[in-house]
């Protein structure tokens, strides 16, 4: 098989390729925006890929894997690599600004920017609600609709709310 060539211009398509596929749990936010796709490049054997799943039993991660090969398919790459990569690992500090505010103007409160451990073992005790902003919340459930998000509630709107777990 022969080498394959590209220039910048190429891999920059690539990406923004990649980039623009949606997440299929939370259709407002694109894997570039949720920070699991680490980075794109080309070898001599073509376009790789490189994606992170949010956790190891992610559910949604081979579709999202998927999805990211048949876009760069439709994007004109024929010869294409998709890598799951584990090092070093997501976390939802990765999510970008534009992101967190898809996910509140969705109805999903975004998670608090907090890295390691402690995020995952001392909850947030106050979640803004993401329809009326008021931080008088209380935590419903650990698991929301999804296993990555938790069920809140808001006790000045009475409104249910998904949050998305700090990881």
């Amino acid at each position: 098989m022969a080498a394959v060539s590209f220039s910048d211009f190429d891999v920059e398509r690539a990406r923004q390729a990649a980039a623009d596929v949606v997440d299929p749990e939370i259709p407002v936010l694109t894997i570039a925006d949720l920070g699991i796709l680490r980075r794109v490049y080309a070898d001599e054997n073509g376009v790789v890929a490189e994606v992170s799943p949010t956790y190891t039993g992610c559910p949604a991660v081979l579709a999202i894997e998927l999805a990211v090969e048949a876009a760069l398919r439709d994007a004109g790459f024929d010869r294409v690599r998709i890598v799951r990569t584990m090092s070093p690992p997501w976390s939802s500090d990765d999510i970008t600004a534009v992101g967190r505010e898809k996910l509140r103007a969705y109805g999903i409160a975004p998670p608090e920017q907090r890295r390691g451990k402690g995020a995952l073992l001392f909850a947030d005790d106050t979640i803004a609600c993401p329809k009326c902003g008021s931080t008088d919340s209380e935590r419903i459930s650990e698991f929301g609709s999804t296993a990555c998000k938790a069920l809140w509630r808001c006790r000045t709107c009475r409104e249910p709310f998904d949050y998305f777990k700090c990881v």
